[in-house]
């Protein structure tokens, strides 16, 4: 600790919870920053970017993007942190711009489209203890003060802290201390299941937190990934944006014209503000309705969240239908936040752009649990789509966000507790398919004297099990009919149908004889640089899709969430001997696996599922997981939310 460090006091477990809802607020505040200047980027060339400019500024977003990811872990790693130690999760926070008081005075939290003054704002704020990083010009305290206790008092206040550094160090040592006062059992008195964990939520370094050790862990998981203190960290967030200042600084030298962001308005209000100085109040009427879905996508968001924790029952709906519920808004946020961006504020202020306020709803605490919550989320997103039909009709580039939007209120309708969309009330304009749609394309049907085969063209890999164990049956590349079942004996040509990986060929017997059954433990095994071969008793969004498939892992197919071959012309590259985890063997090894794609997200498993190398080792047993199929995750076969960052896309 430098001689300019205040000492940070943790006496009591209302202090560290003190601490903990300001660390909250930060993380969040921190959070919608970098997602703001990460929409404020350009994205195509030609609308001011050359090519090669808009491969950079793409880079950058990525980037951008992917420290705002990581700062939903840090907010997910604090959430978990206060409900280990008996607490609910705080995901309050004031709108912006923050006013002074609220963080320390060097502490500038405002909403800023990305250019170089923003870059040196968001490495001043990531910097590591000790750093002499100054902050930019353009974000200067509107006041100096200090925030002192009181000492011999109850109640917690705001204490200082120079770097955000300083406070995770203050609550790492309050931990430590009041765990050794308490006795870890006391301290941590909250049931790891109410937390959100690596299960339900694919977010980079996420875990739950049991104990002091994982409470610690949790705390330098934020310390690296921010600022990469105590040892320098290429991939820590100040490494990552002084890397892209280095790159924006020899583009500016090249071109001094070189703007690589809509000019978007900095601090923007949809409100006429009490205060209007600092703040921009967007008028203009479509951005002005565009602004509210947006926010109002934001603060649904923030209620699902919210619903999410503490929800250790197997009640329907359950945690991971309520953070799949605010993953798929922010999904649905995005795109409308970028478009906002590109829209004019106002005749009030020429040349500046719209952009999202983020604001936040009077009170985002969870729902009491029961069939009210249901309702109320069914009717907000219904809410929400109409409006965005509205402003987003067919042949907008937006024309499918309704229908996305839309399609995340069904679960709680199908519950029973959600009342149907009222008449009135307009359709989504562009519904959103279901992943398994890309399965009913209509197979080739033979008919045999006691079998009939039939071959799904989406389906097949072709690993060639049919033309080389049934030649006579399979004659590909004929025209016409070109399957002939009596070719072969029915049990020999039933191997052969149960060998067919992918599930494009399938059978039904006219003998008597027993249909295929589902095996009797459901597999996923990991193709070396392919894709994911399960044998299970298969749902895909609900739908049976069979006992058998091949799922796309690369990210490039054109038939996902099947696979199509496309990683060998990708060149993808990934093991199919990833390391063993620790697991505890599965009370059952069958049953339905439901298989659930996120949209431009991972392949969510539910159900109990043995994860294999391709060799037939044993990587992992789960009852829920969220596989990598972007083809980027560094821990493969599991996601770790690089779909995010690389702009992936998929239903």
């Amino acid at each position: 600790m430098t001689a300019s460090e205040p000492d940070i006091r943790v006496e009591t477990r209302e202090d560290l919870l003190y601490l903990l809802a300001e660390a909250a607020e930060i993380e969040h505040n921190l959070m919608c920053c970098y997602l703001y200047a990460g929409f404020s980027l350009r994205r195509t060339p030609g609308a001011g970017l050359t090519e090669a400019q808009a491969r950079a500024v793409a880079g950058w977003r990525g980037e951008v993007m992917g420290v705002a990811i990581e700062e939903m872990t840090h907010l997910a790693l604090v959430s978990n942190l206060a409900s280990a130690l008996g607490a609910a999760p705080h995901f309050a926070r004031p709108n912006f711009p923050v006013q002074p008081g609220y963080h320390p005075s060097g502490v500038v939290v405002e909403l800023a489209p990305f250019d170089r003054a923003t870059l040196d704002h968001f490495i001043f704020l990531e910097r590591p203890e000790g750093d002499d990083s100054v902050d930019s010009a353009a974000f200067v305290p509107a006041l100096h003060y200090a925030r002192r206790r009181e000492t011999a008092r109850l109640m917690p206040s705001a204490q200082d802290y120079a770097t955000v550094g300083h406070l995770y160090r203050a609550i790492g040592d309050g931990l430590r201390g009041l765990s050794a006062q308490m006795g870890e059992a006391v301290l941590f008195c909250g049931d790891p299941a109410a937390q959100v964990g690596p299960p339900e939520m694919a977010l980079p370094g996420l875990a739950v937190v049991r104990d002091l050790a994982s409470a610690l862990a949790a705390v330098q998981t934020i310390v690296d990934q921010g600022e990469g203190a105590p040892e320098h960290r290429e991939d820590s967030h100040f490494s990552r944006f002084r890397a892209i200042r280095d790159e924006y600084d020899r583009m500016l030298a090249g071109d001094p014209g070189f703007a690589p962001a809509w000019p978007a308005a900095r601090n923007p209000v949809m409100r006429h503000p009490v205060q209007a100085e600092g703040r921009v109040f967007v008028s203009d009427p479509h951005a002005a309705e565009v602004l509210d879905v947006a926010n109002a996508l934001y603060g649904h968001m923030l209620r699902c969240l919210a619903a999410s924790y503490g929800r250790t029952g197997s009640g329907a709906p359950g945690k991971a239908q309520w953070l799949d519920t605010a993953v798929g808004l922010m999904s649905a946020m995005a795109p409308v936040a970028e478009y906002l961006m590109s829209l004019p504020a106002g005749p009030e202020h020429p040349g500046v752009n719209a952009g999202m306020s983020f604001a936040m709803l009077r009170d985002v605490g969870r729902m009491p649990e029961g069939p009210g919550e249901a309702r109320v989320v069914h009717e907000r997103i219904t809410q929400i789509a109409a409006r965005a039909a509205t402003l987003f009709p067919a042949g907008h580039a937006l024309a499918a966000v309704p229908g996305q939007i839309a399609a995340l209120a069904a679960p709680y309708a199908a519950s029973g507790t959600a009342p149907a969309p009222q008449a009135a009330q307009p359709a989504p304009a562009t519904p959103v398919p279901a992943a398994a749609a890309v399965a009913d394309a209509a197979p080739d049907v033979a008919e045999g004297e006691h079998i009939q085969v039939s071959f799904n063209t989406v389906r097949c890999i072709h690993s060639r099990f049919c033309v080389l164990g049934a030649p006579a049956v399979f004659k590909a590349n004929t025209p016409g009919e070109w399957i002939f079942p009596d070719k072969m004996p029915v049990e020999a040509l039933v191997a052969v149908a149960q060998n067919c990986p992918s599930g494009a060929v399938t059978y039904v017997r006219r003998d008597g004889g027993p249909a295929e059954a589902a095996p009797p433990v459901n597999t996923a095994h990991i193709r070396e640089n392919g894709p994911y071969a399960i044998r299970a008793d298969m749902t895909l969004n609900g739908e049976s899709i069979g006992y058998r498939a091949t799922l796309c892992r690369c990210g490039a197919s054109a038939h996902k969430p099947y696979c199509d071959g496309s990683h060998n012309a990708a060149g993808f590259k990934a093991s199919g001997e990833p390391a063993t985890r620790p697991s505890e063997p599965l009370a059952v090894r069958d049953g339905v696996l439901d298989i659930a794609p996120r949209r431009n997200g991972p392949l969510h498993v539910s159900g109990n599922l043995e994860i294999c190398a391709g060799t037939g080792r044993t990587v992992d047993r789960v009852s829920e997981a969220n596989l990598c199929r972007c083809g980027g995750s560094a821990n493969k076969p599991f996601c770790d939310g690089t779909h995010a960052k690389i702009g992936f896309t998929a239903p």
